[in-house]
């Protein structure tokens, strides 16, 4: 995947602070990457407790490959928060903000 450049005045006007957008978008990333890895995991714990031939462990390893390859091409959890972020769709509030001047 080509880098792409961010406009950091824009990451900086979603929240006020271009520091409290980089927090938002670690967490956001974090989260995505925690949900990604469960889902892999959880897909490739089906082939932990097979016990096979060696003729038909050969497929269930290409069948572990193609998983993961799978897994591999999907976009990286940090440029899915940031396309959030952009998208208007992540939800965020600071619990810190004095009144009702959450995110």
């Amino acid at each position: 995947m080509p880098i792409r450049t961010l406009d950091t005045n824009a990451l900086a006007d979603e929240t006020g602070n271009l520091y409290e957008s980089v927090v938002v978008l670690s967490k956001r990333a974090r989260q995505i990457a925690s949900k990604t890895k469960a889902e892999l995991e959880q897909k490739l714990s089906y082939f932990e407790d097979l016990s096979l031939d060696p003729a038909e462990e050969l497929r269930s390893n290409e069948d572990q490959l193609r998983i993961s390859l799978e897994y591999e091409r999907k976009p990286k959890s940090p440029d899915v928060a940031v396309d959030e972020l952009e998208d208007g769709q992540l939800y965020f509030r600071n619990p810190t903000a004095t009144g009702s001047e959450g995110f």
